[in-house]
């Protein structure tokens, strides 16, 4: 049960009641780690993997237990983040070619037409900087310093798609950025958690000194495969190489915590943790006591752990099992900050300040939620409820087969978040609710899987004759 201190709801209507001044303004900090699973951190179950400092966040912040992201992998995952958008209503639910995320040298990207947190943050006074794993694109116009960020340092992509593990010619190397340029090809891995850590705290110490306010966006390459980890975590954990990464994700967020609090601006800081997308269990997560894994439309593959914390202003110890998402951080973040949420463009977002804040009776202000897999509407959710819609699978690589049909089933997330006992022969009028609801995506959004083109999407980015960034 969500735990309400007397004092918040009095406080949020001081606070936000009216337009924020400067000094009220919240500097941000965002933590999305890759393909950590649901229950990889003590706030969320976990045996196996030692996490005293998001422990240390959680009894100082809030959890949020029902949050989600909208793709079972990360390109599509991060375009939400960064714009508040569906996938499928910014064209990057798949890449050119039709494959989940984007490779290097893909001549698609975040259109630079989009507007991100971070051009909502720097147009309302903010420093904006990213340290991490970008992977919207690599060409020069979908970089993140193209994309709101006045700095950026790390890996574009995913850190298996370079030449050190793959050991073949499908690649090329593996390039770290400062900004827009290449400084390193192939870097080592085992120091690529504690040299963003150093970058970012770079960036505080920077910051906190300028008179305006701060978002550091810090987007971890691991525990994502390969896993590496600095000898300080090496062989240390009790889950192997995914246990030691996230054992020394655990460390770089107890440095940020510390680091705020030396610069005398942890009151005055949110800051977020969580993951893009559901844990790989074939690597070592847990998405305990879901159902799935990275990459499925099954809650294992879309919920994820949030912890949330700014002291004095979110409670302390609490958590809240209302429906968010990360298509909800723009406009919560944008509110918080006295920005301006784009009011040209369909945004799917909301502001979820009451339930960051624990106001009493603060409900989720999604009415429905919908999970994409590639551009196929595989599900929906709305309350409780939630709907797999029927569908035809076709072997792997073979379209041309007939497929095996897979009828509607039902659950009640509330009762049953393993998604075990299908219920939908009980409830026939909320499977038509919830039927009707996805004919609303369809229409808006699209869905690939029933050749239907949405009405509400925009194109993504296009470079033609892109290249890689390195082996040219």
């Amino acid at each position: 049960m969500t735990t309400v201190p007397r004092f918040v709801p009095l406080l949020a209507a001081l606070l936000f009641g009216a337009s924020l001044n400067a000094a009220e303004r919240p500097n941000f900090v965002l933590l999305n780690i890759d393909d950590l699973g649901y229950a990889d951190i003590g706030p969320f179950g976990s045996e196996k993997h030692r996490t005293p400092n998001l422990d240390r966040m959680a009894a100082e912040g809030r959890k949020f237990t029902s949050f989600y992201v909208t793709s079972g992998v990360c390109s599509p995952s991060r375009s939400s983040l960064m714009t508040g958008c569906y996938p499928k209503r910014v064209g990057l639910h798949q890449n050119e070619h039709g494959k989940w995320v984007l490779f290097p040298g893909d001549q698609r990207g975040l259109n630079p037409s989009e507007i991100t947190v971070a051009e909502v943050l720097k147009k309302a006074g903010y420093q904006t900087a990213m340290v991490g794993k970008w992977h919207l694109g690599d060409q020069p116009e979908f970089l993140p310093t193209r994309q709101g960020f006045d700095s950026y340092f790390g890996i574009p992509f995913s850190n298996d798609m370079g030449r050190t593990d793959r050991k073949d010619d499908r690649y090329p190397p593996l390039p770290l950025l400062r900004d827009e340029t290449v400084i390193e090809e192939e870097p080592d891995q085992h120091f690529i958690t504690k040299r963003y850590t150093e970058e970012a705290l770079a960036f505080l110490e920077k910051a906190a000194k300028a008179d305006a306010p701060f978002f550091l966006y810090l987007p971890h390459t691991m525990p994502h495969w390969p896993q590496y980890s600095s000898p300080a975590f090496e062989g240390k954990s009790a889950n192997g190489k995914w246990g030691d990464a996230v054992e020394e994700i655990d460390w770089s967020v107890g440095r940020i915590l510390d680091k705020l609090a030396e610069l005398g601006v942890d009151e005055n800081t949110l800051v977020l943790f969580t993951s893009d997308n559901g844990g790989a269990v074939n690597h070592g997560a847990s998405n305990a006591p879901l159902r799935g894994a990275k990459g499925s439309t099954l809650e294992g593959g879309q919920r994820v752990c949030m912890v949330v914390r700014w002291p004095g202003k979110i409670p302390a110890g609490t958590e809240c099992d209302e429906m968010a998402a990360t298509l909800d951080i723009l406009p919560t973040f944008a509110h918080l900050a006295g920005g301006k949420v784009p009011d040209d463009r369909i945004i799917d977002g909301k502001n979820i300040t009451p339930l960051l804040l624990g106001e009493a009776g603060a409900k989720t202000p999604h009415d429905v939620f919908y999970y994409y897999k590639l551009g196929n509407l595989q599900c929906v959710r709305s309350g409780p409820w939630k709907l797999h819609l029927a569908r035809t699978e076709k072997p792997r690589n073979q379209p041309e087969a007939k497929g095996r049909k897979v009828p509607a089933a039902l659950y009640h997330l509330g009762r049953d978040i393993g998604e075990t006992v299908n219920v939908a022969g009980d409830h026939p009028d909320v499977v038509a609710r919830l039927e009707a609801l996805a004919e609303e995506a369809r229409a808006d959004l699209g869905d690939d899987a029933v050749g239907r083109g949405g009405r509400g999407t925009r194109k993504p980015g296009d470079h033609p004759g892109a290249v890689p960034l390195t082996g040219n």
